[in-house]
């Protein structure tokens, strides 16, 4: 019992248990939708596997490191992961040095064909370094100033300007909405959060409206409204991700076995479509599953925040759960046509290395802050 004990003081476990199981999940959904072209181009039908497994371990590596570091220790490195970050996106923006994929030059190339994309780790510098600046006036017993709200606020507006010059407007909208919810959350006044929300619209509305935005964008954005906008491209991708979503009825057709699946008649179904996999496979039920699994993350996220003994601690679990639970909303609306196409992945279930390391990272925070409440 005082083994037990002690775990669970150490570790949130229902945390644990949902990360592990979508963890695990994602592993099978990556290898159906990669397995069967991959054996059909005559190459290793584990490739996607096996990478995807190794992207875990580098990450729970990752999120061991971030657990064992205190985090009230963290405001002394803040300056440097800031700095760090912008960095790497300033150095997406190089030709020499940045790659384009899908419009967007968001990834440096690694030896080896690996490649690392620097907007996923502004996520974390973003909510580290916001609440540091707004968790000092609370520590104080008062709430944030105007001032402090702006500096919170510049830590913000430089990684995203540069994100935007990518341009990757889906990071962008996820990194737009935990800086609202951590401010909100600081004890600003009410002003500052309406106040980002309202230019945040504005904004998109100008973008659209002035030409901001690139052609491929555009035609997203068309192509949510109206899927035959732009039939050979985006339009046909949201199409046929409806198309096998709805196909797997209730129960689905089986791991392994779906027809729109093993056909490939979604692009990109293992990385920003993979919930297409489990709603053809797994059906509404598997689904939900995924959903409940993602409820009890986003859950235990505001429990550690509310325990907390600390501001900073406390906004950091805040960032981290806004964060994610705006990706989650953003990918799964995605593919069922309540959002726009913006490309960004599912947390914990698609393939990638970058987002896959920083989604452990954000873990790592939350476990760090349960450990030390």
């Amino acid at each position: 019992m005082r083994n037990i004990r002690l775990l669970r003081d150490r570790f949130d476990l229902p945390l644990l248990i949902a990360t592990s199981l979508l963890l695990g999940i994602g592993v099978l959904l990556v290898y159906a939708a990669t397995r069967d072209w991959y054996a059909a181009a005559g190459e290793d039908p584990e490739f996607y596997l096996k990478r995807q497994i190794l992207n875990i371990l580098i990450g729970l590596l990752l999120a061991a490191g971030a657990m064992s570091i205190d985090y009230r220790l963290l405001r002394a490195y803040t300056p440097i992961l800031w700095g760090l970050s912008v960095l790497g996106l300033v150095a997406v923006l190089i030709p020499a040095i940045g790659d384009s994929v899908n419009g967007a030059r968001a990834w440096i190339a690694l030896p080896g064909g690996l490649q690392i994309q620097p907007a996923e780790f502004a996520k974390i510098a973003i909510i580290v370094g916001m609440s540091m600046i707004l968790a000092e006036k609370r520590e104080g017993s008062q709430d944030p100033t105007s001032l402090d709200v702006l500096q919170s606020l510049a830590v913000a507006a430089i990684p995203l300007l540069l994100i935007i010059a990518q341009p990757d407007l889906g990071t962008t909208v996820i990194i737009s909405a935990a800086v609202v919810t951590i401010i909100a959350a600081s004890g600003a006044q009410s002003r500052w959060p309406i106040g980002l929300l309202s230019l945040s619209a504005i904004g998109a509305y100008a973008a659209i409206k002035i030409g901001v935005l690139d052609e491929y964008q555009l035609k997203r954005l068309q192509s949510f409204v109206d899927p035959t906008a732009d039939p050979q491209s985006s339009g046909y991708q949201l199409r046929q991700a409806r198309i096998t979503i709805g196909s797997g009825g209730f129960f689905g057709k089986g791991l392994f076995n779906g027809p729109q699946t093993n056909g490939r008649f979604v692009p990109e179904q293992h990385t920003d479509f993979i919930f297409t996999v489990a709603g053809e496979e797994l059906g509404f039920l598997g689904c939900m599953f995924i959903l409940v699994l993602y409820s009890i993350v986003l859950w235990r996220a505001l429990v550690i925040a509310r325990r907390s003994n600390d501001i900073f601690g406390r906004l950091v679990c805040i960032g981290v759960m806004a964060w994610f639970g705006f990706q989650i909303f953003e990918n799964i609306g995605m593919s069922v046509g309540l959002a726009p196409m913006t490309g960004v992945p599912l947390p914990f279930l698609s393939y990638g290395g970058s987002s896959m390391f920083a989604t452990l990272i954000g873990v790592g925070l939350l476990l760090n802050v349960h450990s030390r409440r």
